[in-house]
């Protein structure tokens, strides 16, 4: 394949990039992607561990610590089950339990929000042979917390509609686990 800015040269970076939702794929040299700015400088020297600690490393201000005393020093995040710091976690680039998810989950969210285009939750795949099945329990899920929404701004007769939905969804799951 060759590259797509010069057309002479063989296309050995292949970019893909999603912004906003779009996503485009871009296929070059190295010696455009260079010149393009599309290159990681020393890349063969660059690991896995390097792009996780750099993740690891962005932090976003929340509003009120854009003025910091010289005298504050901010309290480290330590794991209380397995004394893992977060400092250990930005180097080592993976948890020490179970326990590290919650402990550093407030610096989580906004690493995973970059790095999933905004996304927080994990919505997966689901096989093709299970699918209405799973497909029909997310739909009870999501009607579920749609009714408790109405329910909190005492939107009472949408409420009832949404009810009566997830009592046909159910009954939807019932009959397709009598088929299996």
């Amino acid at each position: 394949m060759l590259c797509e800015e010069c057309q002479k040269r063989p296309a050995s970076i292949h970019l893909t990039k999603i912004v906003n939702g779009q996503k485009t794929q871009i296929n070059l040299c190295e010696e455009c992607a260079r010149e393009k700015g599309e290159t990681i400088p020393n890349w063969s020297n660059y690991s896995i561990q390097d792009l996780l600690s750099g993740l690891l490393h962005f932090e976003q201000p929340t509003g009120h610590e854009s003025v910091r005393s010289s005298q504050t020093m901010p309290r480290q995040l330590v794991c209380n089950n397995c004394g893992l710091s977060y400092d250990r976690l930005i180097n080592i680039g993976r948890f020490g339990c179970s326990h590290c998810y919650e402990t550093f989950g407030s610096k989580l969210d906004p690493i995973f929000k970059r790095v999933h285009g905004g996304n927080t939750k994990h919505a997966g795949k689901i096989p093709k042979q299970a699918g209405s099945k799973f497909h029909i329990k997310k739909q009870i899920e999501k009607a579920r917390e749609h009714l408790e929404d109405l329910i909190e701004r005492e939107e009472f007769e949408e409420a009832a509609k949404v009810r009566d939905h997830i009592r046909d969804l159910q009954s939807r799951a019932r009959e397709g686990e009598g088929r299996s």
